[in-house]
């Protein structure tokens, strides 16, 4: 039995066990992804059928409405611990498969993608057979999801974009939901950005796909967020929200990142950390709006966290610049000639209380309505 492990002593686990382990879990996970994926697939397609059917028999035997109603409670009976079969969802059914005839894809033609060029990058891979369509597979999200979507997006293609977005970031329904109202689809990629001259291809394409414009902050409520520090300290505490908003890939590394620079302190707004562009990003906030001279001082805090934070693993850093409003077209020429790859974008939160109370009637106005009245 010479191909056993054996212990170095007997207070350690044998060399390798943990890298073992790893793997074994792996594993698990991996089998587990796919059956949770292969039920979704089953519960979509059984759905997708009894959806075609009720299609079929109204339009082309012209069966009423109350054969819904009708099948619903027989199938309710049949199977009394299923909740799936009620008319409501039943109805869910037939739109679904209504939406969807070539399930178990949805298929867009590839000239409807020409208004969103940032998704060729995820879209590569759902390219049919005559390259004039992508076809995208539905059963990536839940049924839950779905059934959202087709009530709240009503063109096919915006569908196939938030069907992969979905699986990609694991937006639950709720997330997913605010992130239509938020027309993420249309954000994303949409940075002013010198990427293309300052990255390599197919590096420069990932990082456009991997920012957008604008980003929401509303998760931090209608505090009174004056300035920079203030919207850092509410981003830091409201770590798990900024990452959701931020994308999948993001890790959050700290705000006020303190670095030394030929023995002068400077501090980084917020330093994150990409795993899928394998680089640091440096996010520099602004309270106003945006004007050519943040550039150069982003530029500066890329140079040094190139310097003294990245290792050789490291891509080169990217920065994010963050301003309540911008001029695409300034924001444009004040990347000219810049060599550092750099992003400018927009961010939004609910609005200030003094900027509702602004739009108020004031107590002058008030007293002097009530005199008119008495």
């Amino acid at each position: 039995m010479s191909d056993i492990i054996k212990p170095k002593t007997n207070n350690q686990l044998p060399e390798g066990y943990e890298y073992w382990r790893k793997t074994i879990v792996s594993r698990i996970e991996n089998a587990k992804l796919r059956v949770s994926f292969h039920v979704n697939a089953d519960l979509l397609s059984l759905y997708w059928s009894i959806g075609s059917d009720i299609l079929e028999k109204q339009q082309k035997l012209g069966w009423g409405a109350q054969v819904i109603e009708k099948l619903s409670q027989d199938l309710s009976r049949a199977f009394p611990e299923d909740r799936g079969y009620s008319v409501r969802n039943l109805k869910y059914m037939r739109a679904f498969a209504e939406a969807y005839p070539d399930f178990p894809f949805v298929q867009v033609p590839l000239a409807q993608l020409q208004e969103y060029p940032i998704w060729h990058v995820p879209l590569d891979r759902f390219h049919g057979d005559d390259n004039e369509f992508v076809q995208v597979p539905l059963a990536q999200i839940t049924w839950y999801h779905h059934i959202s979507l087709l009530s709240k997006v009503k063109d096919n293609t915006k569908r196939a974009l938030y069907i992969i977005a979905t699986a990609q970031e694991g937006w639950s329904r709720d997330v997913m939901l605010l992130q239509v109202a938020n027309n993420y689809i249309a954000a994303k990629g949409n940075t002013i950005n010198n990427f293309d001259v300052t990255l390599p291809s197919p590096e420069s394409d990932l990082a456009k796909y991997t920012f957008k414009d604008p980003y929401n902050f509303s998760f931090l409520g209608t505090v009174a967020l004056q300035n920079e520090l203030d919207i850092e300290k509410e981003l830091a505490t409201r770590v798990t929200d900024f990452l959701l908003e931020m994308g999948k890939g993001f890790a959050f590394i700290g705000r006020q990142y303190h670095v030394i620079v030929d023995g002068d302190d400077y501090y980084i707004d917020i330093l994150m950390y990409h795993l899928h562009l394998h680089c640091y990003v440096v996010v520099e906030l602004k309270a106003v709006e945006f004007i050519p001279e943040f550039v150069s001082k982003l530029n500066f805090y890329i140079s040094a966290v190139d310097e003294y934070v990245k290792t050789p693993e490291d891509k080169p850093t990217i920065g994010l610049l963050l301003c309540r409003s911008k001029s695409d077209t300034k924001a444009g020429f004040a990347l000219r000639g810049v060599t550092q790859p750099l992003g400018i974008a927009e961010y939004e939160t609910q609005k200030l209380f003094a900027d509702v109370a602004s739009s108020l009637p004031q107590v002058e106005d008030l007293e002097n309505e009530l005199k008119d009245n008495i």
